[in-house]
């Protein structure tokens, strides 16, 4: 069973790591690695259901590594400036095309609601914190609503996982539809991917 195989060993790394891998693994999430939020909370949240981890831990520690990794960010973009910034995250898969699409979406709308509303959205919440760095936003309003946004968003991810722990079985009975869905999701996300690094090269050669 596909699904089985992966959540033993995603719930086996996180275990072995403890909540110090937990959160170093939403720090790089919180930057510019490809570490999907979606791909590790929801596992924190069956070692909750299981009883190996508390709750109050599991949220404080990924949380603190939203906001570790958020900050990193923050401060690329304060001292180093948007050259630094990409100079660096070249060597850390950072795609030019995607800062420029965060930036525009952070100026045109700025603030802390904006950031904290970031945290919510795909690819736009690994990358807020560097133009709230390069625009020299107040630390205590970034911090704040890094933090909250970054607590709600890995608390319902939690939340998820826990409730799909809890029901378990039905996902067994299930278990050729779930692997299915996998494969599929897997089939689609590389397609994607591949359509979406052409596209980027197509547009930088006709630059």
């Amino acid at each position: 069973m596909l699904t089985e195989v992966i959540s033993e060993f995603a719930i086996h790394i996180l275990d072995t790591t403890g909540y110090a891998g937990a959160a170093f693994l939403m720090g790089l999430e919180s930057m510019v690695f490809p570490v999907p939020s979606e791909a590790v909370m929801p596992f924190v949240g069956f070692l909750v259901a299981d009883g190996k981890w508390g709750l109050f831990e599991a949220i404080l520690a990924t949380s603190i590594g939203s906001f570790l990794g958020s900050y990193l960010s923050y401060l690329m973009g304060y001292y180093g400036g948007r050259p630094f910034v990409l100079s660096v995250g070249k060597y850390l898969l950072l795609d030019k095309h995607d800062l420029e699409m965060t930036e525009r979406f952070f100026h045109r709308r700025g603030g802390a609601l904006t950031l904290f509303l970031s945290r919510f959205i795909p690819v736009v919440r690994h990358l807020v914190s560097i133009p709230a760095g390069i625009g020299k936003m107040r630390f205590w309003p970034f911090a704040l609503a890094t933090t909250l946004g970054a607590t709600m968003w890995n608390s319902f991810l939690l939340y998820c996982g826990f409730k799909l722990r809890e029901n378990w079985s039905m996902v067994q009975t299930y278990r050729h539809h779930f692997d299915a869905l996998i494969v599929g999701m897997l089939v689609v996300s590389i397609a994607w991917y591949v359509w979406y690094k052409l596209k980027r090269r197509r547009a930088a050669s006709a630059e």
